[in-house]
């Protein structure tokens, strides 16, 4: 009875978080690789509508978990066989971005509109693994995105309720090799994410076409030009970039990721750009309210973005903020003993409230 509850409250909680606000569920990724050779992925998560009760969770070698499937926990069942770190939403076996202790990433994004996984069929249980924990079944059992492209052509990713909205994933590893999954149809697509971002719908092969549309845009200044006897000239710095979109719809999400990440100085060490990925990614924060219709009643929260990430794949560490506190925290997999630890999920912020620091005068 205890675990059909479980699966109730699971169900609601996907159900709350992908289908009642749809406008409001955004993520932005980027990437750099840092002259010391260093890779890192970053990314920011919303959700608008409540607080996701994000926690991370620390999974040890040897931990056994089992899928969710329609009909409750009784899914494919899948014991770590590497010990990884991630960041779940609304329940702990959720996990939206993660790091595994030999240095693969990966993490979901929001896609609504353009996914199709196959329909679930009961007789396929055994090999069937929720989207929802696609990441957690990533991390436990592989170490290159080849091993990934190679094992998914076996399993049966399916939707925990049909009306929730699909999800599609970056996974990345420490060659610096990075890319797409979408499952349209119910057939895998991987795609080779050279460019290193990501946001949502639609899918990433459109994305990219998409960024032709900007191919007039560049770093620095625009120069003097005349229109007949009249002298036109900028109004101030960056104006190379006049007209790149910024309203926070993904496709303009996409484009705004690809230029700032293009036009960034590289960073010398992995950390210098583990702080570039959270500066670049404050300009994707989501302030509550842009994406609610007028009159629509707003949630208690400090933003959409309620907390951002950076995993520096080759050091083997994993930082976050929050809403609620903007102090970077790191979890370095390199100090953890996977093969002694006990499975734990812990709030990411056990107190939720920005800390105000006063600066005294005499």
């Amino acid at each position: 009875m205890k675990r059909k509850n479980v699966f109730i409250c699971l169900l609601t909680g996907i159900l709350l978080w992908s289908v009642s606000v749809m406008e409001v569920v955004a993520c932005t990724g980027i990437s750099f690789v840092a002259k010391d050779s260093s890779k890192i992925v970053a990314r920011t998560i919303e959700w608008g509508g409540s607080s996701l009760n994000s926690q991370y969770v620390v999974v040890p070698r040897g931990y056994s978990q089992q899928s969710y499937t329609p009909g409750g926990i009784n899914g494919m069942v899948f014991k770590s066989r590497y010990g990884y770190v991630g960041f779940s939403v609304e329940q702990k076996e959720f996990v939206a971005e993660g790091l595994n202790e030999v240095g693969l990433s990966a993490g979901l994004f929001y896609f609504p509109g353009y996914g199709e996984y196959e329909k679930y069929d009961t007789a396929h249980k055994e090999h069937s693994i929720a989207d929802l924990q696609f990441v957690s079944w990533v991390l436990s059992s592989f170490a290159t995105v080849d091993e990934v492209i190679q094992a998914v052509k076996d399993v049966h990713v399916i939707a925990i309720d049909p009306r929730a909205s699909t999800v599609h994933w970056r996974i990345a590893d420490t060659s610096g090799r990075q890319v797409v999954l979408e499952i349209i149809e119910g057939i895998p697509h991987f795609y080779e994410n050279k460019l290193g971002v990501l946001t949502n719908s639609p899918g990433f092969e459109w994305q990219m076409i998409n960024l032709n549309n900007y191919v007039n845009l560049f770093p620095g200044g625009a120069s003097q030009k005349n229109l007949g006897r009249v002298t036109l000239a900028p109004f101030g710095a960056g104006s190379g970039f006049l007209g790149i979109p910024g309203d926070v719809t993904p496709p303009s999400r996409f484009v705004r990721a690809a230029f700032y990440q293009a036009t960034a100085p590289q960073a010398v060490s992995g950390k210098e750009a583990v702080l570039q990925c959270f500066q670049i990614l404050n300009n994707f924060d989501i302030p509550i309210g842009i994406e609610h219709a007028a009159g629509e009643a707003l949630v208690d929260l400090p933003s959409a973005t309620q907390w951002t990430s950076a995993t520096d794949i080759t050091a083997r560490k994993i930082y976050y903020r929050t809403a609620w506190n903007s102090a970077i925290r790191c979890l370095d997999l390199t100090k953890i003993d996977f093969t002694k630890l006990e499975y734990r999920a812990v709030p990411m912020e056990q107190v939720k409230e920005q800390p105000i620091v006063e600066i005294m005068i005499h």
